[in-house]
């Protein structure tokens, strides 16, 4: 946690670059499921940077379901034939290698008969199409499967039972290194302060109000992810309000800036950095399960509400 926090706070690159899904994802989920070979031959090269990984788990069918997926993989004898397609897949056009989880148990349901493997996403048959997003850039991808051969020695856990190791994978990715991005934003709120301050604004205007009840958000949301990870949490769950509350926060403080900066004067061709980042705020409702899916788990897993009727 320390080290996250002096890393956000000294202005370092940003956590959300294309090593995120190797250190926060790939790397802790070997450790803690992978083999003795696994371990020896990835981690090294992971903590090194000499290879780059990505996640294959949303499907154009089952982004917030995952436990719906249908991407297949056929085991015959020493072999895994995969077939089926990804998507959402962040920085899949120039990744090494893949967190991928398919289904190898046919006939099985939801969370059942499902397999974490490591893709090699130079293997013969994998496509990889950008999907270019709002503000212009490529980092997601939509990646399809064609009779891919990959070696059963690249399951992680065991065949049939990767649901465990995506649960392990998932929360390793709302762990430690989310407090990298919660001070990004605080700094970037500061920055909104100063910024504001220098142009003569009224400490009492309503623009400044707003962007105090955004640090007053941003502290309380630092507080309840200290209570989170430091064990005094009631449920794992609650990290969905950690989701929910930095993802629609983000999208405030990014509203803020264009306001400060007046939108209708600023050059749309991203001179201005804060529009960049203004137009990739829309997908944090989106990335890691939408704000509907992370509404119903805090109702129906924190506070005991009815499910919500499943189609």
């Amino acid at each position: 946690m320390m080290w996250h926090e002096e890393y956000a706070m000294s202005g370092a690159p940003s956590p959300l670059d294309p090593s995120f899904v190797s250190l926060n994802h790939a790397g802790p989920t070997l450790m803690a499921c992978g083999t003795e070979a696994q371990k020896t031959f990835h981690l090294p090269k992971i903590l090194s940077g000499e290879t780059l990984w990505c996640q294959g788990f949303s499907e154009p069918g089952s982004g917030s379901d995952l436990a719906s997926l249908t991407t297949s993989g056929r085991i015959d004898r020493d072999r895994l034939v995969v077939n089926g397609r990804k998507i959402w897949t962040s920085y899949a056009d120039i990744a090494d290698y893949q967190e991928l989880l398919l289904r190898t148990e046919p006939g099985s349901k939801r969370n059942q008969g499902l397999t974490w493997v490591i893709c090699d996403m130079r293997a013969p048959g994998i496509s990889v199409r950008p999907i270019e997003n709002l503000a212009g850039t490529s980092h997601f991808c939509e990646v399809t499967y064609d009779d891919v051969s990959i070696p059963v020695d690249n399951i992680v856990g065991e065949a049939g039972r990767g649901w465990s190791v995506a649960m392990a994978t998932l929360g390793f990715e709302r762990g430690a290194a989310t407090v990298t991005l919660q001070l990004a934003l605080l700094r970037k709120i500061e920055t909104l302060r100063e910024r504001a301050l220098a142009c003569g604004t009224p400490v009492q205007s309503s623009l400044m109000q707003r962007i105090s009840i955004a640090r007053s958000e941003a502290l309380a949301l630092r507080a309840l992810t200290y209570e989170m990870f430091f064990g005094t949490a009631e449920s794992p769950f609650e990290a969905s309000i950690v989701r929910l509350v930095f993802a629609e926060l983000s999208q405030r403080v990014h509203r803020i800036a264009m306001d400060l900066l007046d939108a209708r004067n600023v050059d749309f061709e991203l001179s201005e950095p804060w529009v960049e980042d203004y137009l990739e705020s829309y997908s944090e409702t989106i990335a890691g399960g939408t704000a509907e899916i992370q509404r119903n788990i805090i109702g129906e897993r924190l506070l005991g509400l009815p499910r919500q009727a499943r189609p």
